[in-house]
């Protein structure tokens, strides 16, 4: 196994990750670094894409550690079977499979090809702490 991160810190009653037998889930995960959000507010339709780019990135991170943390020793991550991007977007924003991409590019320079994987980009009303994005995948482990 490569370096440790430490888990993600919980936002509340939950953990960042379950295994079943080969198979990994990640709680959805914020834009947190050290507990703190890095990001916060509504997706607007007027503002770059570039400017959530990072924020979407830690998300990603947060949840491919979450991930990792469940491997065993000499186990790695061999697909990421799903990828679903939460948008805590204004009603006009219908640019959501960009900030899939940046997630889908963060996982395949962790993973190679094993990041990319079956997606959905969803806009919400709300997200968690005013996020602006949340991101959780399911990984299938050996």
């Amino acid at each position: 196994m490569s370096e440790v991160k430490a888990n993600p810190i919980p936002q509340g009653k939950y953990v960042p990750a379950t295994r079943y037998g080969n198979m990994i889930y990640t709680a959805g995960m914020t834009p947190r670094k050290n507990g703190v959000m890095i990001l916060s507010g509504k997706v607007t339709k007027d503002t770059p894409l570039e400017t959530y780019k990072e924020a979407v990135r830690q998300a990603a991170d947060n949840a491919l550690t979450a991930a990792k943390n469940k491997l065993t020793e000499g186990e790695k991550i061999v697909q990421v079977l799903t990828l679903t991007v939460y948008i805590n977007a204004e009603p006009d924003f219908t640019t959501h499979a960009k900030f899939a991409d940046f997630a889908t590019d963060y996982l395949v320079e962790e993973l190679g090809d094993a990041g990319v994987a079956a997606r959905a980009s969803i806009g919400m009303g709300s997200l968690p702490g005013n996020a602006p994005c949340e991101i959780s995948i399911v990984c299938a482990a050996e």
